[in-house]
């Protein structure tokens, strides 16, 4: 059965969309609005937790995104992506893949509340929470002073995972405080051939649902 993926345009869902494209897998796309728990009301029945994004593979069913993209480099390898038990840098992978969404997408997912679909109810909670991701964005400025990638001195699953806190970052006008080092590393992120096709597909499937 291919993979089907239900996905809102640059969500956290962004992960699992490019790191299939990294892989060259076959997948299935579901582009939904966000908030899909209101917008989409009929999610609920794929999830009923109606939180983005949701993975189906045969009788594997995931919710949470960094796990989703552990699962799809292991299950799918082998590949540079993954990190094996084995390797010296194989904890420092780990970290950094949840590192990306518990400590840099978390306080990030407040300001977008706060600026975005609440404006005005808490300004000063938007503003202290963003320095709070900044303050945690200097530990990737710190591992990135050692080479372009955050370990194993290649491109791995855990790129993609910081990489999407740093998607979020540029949508939130954060990546305006990205240091040097982080600025390149974006650069880098976003050149990837993989990360374009993901954003090219949910464009094209973006306007095939709105247009259906």
């Amino acid at each position: 059965m291919m993979i089907e993926l239900w996905h809102c345009p640059d969500a956290r869902s962004f992960r699992p969309l490019w790191a299939m494209e990294e892989l060259g897998l076959s997948y299935e796309l579901h582009v939904l609005p966000f908030p899909p728990r209101v917008r989409a009301p009929e999610y609920l029945e794929v999830n009923p937790l109606g939180t983005i994004p949701a993975l189906r593979d045969g009788e594997t069913f995931m919710t949470e995104s960094a796990a989703i993209v552990q699962y799809l480099v292991t299950r799918y390898g082998p590949t540079e992506l993954a990190v094996r038990a084995e390797d010296p840098a194989y904890g420092a992978w780990l970290n950094w893949l949840h590192f990306g969404e518990a400590t840099l997408t978390f306080p990030q997912t407040l300001v977008l509340r706060y600026r975005t679909f609440q404006k005005g109810r808490a300004d000063a909670a938007a503003e202290d929470y963003a320095q709070w991701f900044l303050s945690r964005l200097r530990h990737v400025d710190r591992a990135l002073q050692q080479g372009d990638w955050l370990c194993a001195g290649r491109f791995t699953a855990a790129d993609i995972s910081v990489g999407y806190a740093l998607l979020l970052a540029d949508h939130l006008k954060l990546s305006e405080h990205f240091s040097p080092a982080v600025q390149a590393y974006w650069a880098r992120l976003k050149a990837r051939p993989a990360f374009q096709a993901a954003k090219r597909v949910q464009k094209i499937e973006l306007a095939e649902a709105l247009s259906s």
